[in-house]
């Protein structure tokens, strides 16, 4: 007769399904690349975040500058963030400057491509005119790879999946 010690199973059976739970929730690594325009002035501030398809703010992805005072400037995300310091802690840098090229990667489920998600980046400069919603762009696989033009002080976004 064999003595089984249930617990172990047990134990076993639930490592073997906490395992496998990142496969059911599937993340890509995506590359957000800003090309800035050349402007007079000083570094711009940027904060790229998630929307949903009726364009309600759902996560921050990444927030250029570290000086959180200057936050409010980047209008539409600061209202969908609340400010919330956990909604950007982790994700930020620096501002970026004139002519600059910034690329970060953050990590996407799966689920939120060709889903009506969309990507959107505020910018803001001191001194200067705020841009909410810069940039809006669809999170979808055509899209991954195609530039998009910004209408302040970024020259060019790209995604790539």
């Amino acid at each position: 007769m064999h003595n089984f010690n249930l617990s172990k199973i047990t134990a076993a059976l639930g490592l073997a399904g906490i395992l496998a739970l990142p496969s059911l929730a599937q993340a890509r690594e995506v590359s957000l690349t800003t090309q800035m325009s050349s402007y007079r002035g000083n570094e711009a501030y940027l904060a790229f975040y998630l929307t949903d398809a009726n364009g309600q703010y759902q996560s921050t992805l990444w927030v250029a500058g570290k000086k959180a005072k200057y936050y409010k400037h980047l209008r539409d995300w600061t209202r969908g963030s609340g400010l919330n310091a956990s909604a950007f802690d982790g994700v930020t840098g620096a501002s970026v400057g004139s002519g600059d090229s910034l690329t970060v990667k953050v990590e996407l489920a799966d689920a939120l491509i060709d889903a009506g998600y969309q990507i959107r980046i505020d910018s803001a400069v001191e001194n200067k005119r705020d841009n909410r919603a810069e940039v809006t762009v669809p999170l979808t696989r055509q899209g991954s790879g195609a530039a998009t033009s910004g209408t302040g002080y970024i020259d060019s976004f790209t995604y790539d999946l």
